[in-house]
């Protein structure tokens, strides 16, 4: 056997022994079910939003993932859990509550440009999640639901309430 075989072949073996390994390095898994600070505490949503959020949104944006079958096979898993680490870090609708008012304002306002621009659900996630791609009757629904919010808010709150310090800073 030739010398570049027998280091493929050594290669191979330690690239599956490393996977076999990996395979017992299991990340946390999303789903405290805590629900204390839910958006819904302090927010109405209609039936067909919350539909909407379970399927396209909640799996990254909430304290409870539906996790698929591959979850459980490393590098996924650790995959997996990093991506839905971030999405909660950007919003997390059980956390929503607990946001300063200012941040409540400025992630609804995130949620329409991001769907308005077709960055939500991110490709990567409807790719596996089909049912998880919004129409435009969904985007419209979702966009309706925070403007609504949004509108509560000026309403409900002074306005410069609604604006981070840093930005009422610079304004003035």
């Amino acid at each position: 056997m030739s010398k570049l075989k027998k280091i493929l072949k050594l290669t191979g073996k330690i690239l599956l022994v490393l996977l076999v390994l990996i395979q017992f390095i299991r990340p946390d898994k999303n789903n405290s079910g805590n629900v204390t600070n839910d958006i819904t505490k302090q927010w109405p949503m209609p039936d067909n939003v919350k539909t909407i959020l379970a399927t396209a949104c909640n799996d990254c944006h909430s304290n409870t993932t539906k996790y698929p079958w591959y979850s459980q096979i490393q590098p996924v898993a650790g995959w997996l859990a990093n991506h839905i680490d971030e999405g909660k870090h950007e919003l997390n609708f059980n956390e929503f509550t607990s946001y300063r008012l200012y941040r409540q304002y400025h992630k609804l306002e995130e949620i329409e440009e991001v769907i308005t621009e077709n960055e939500m659900p991110l490709s990567s996630y409807t790719i596996i999640h089909r049912d998880a791609i919004l129409d435009e009757t969904q985007k419209s629904a979702l966009i309706n639901w925070t403007r609504e919010i949004r509108d509560s808010m000026k309403a409900q709150y002074p306005a410069d309430s609604l604006i981070s310090p840093k930005k009422r800073q610079a304004q003035s």
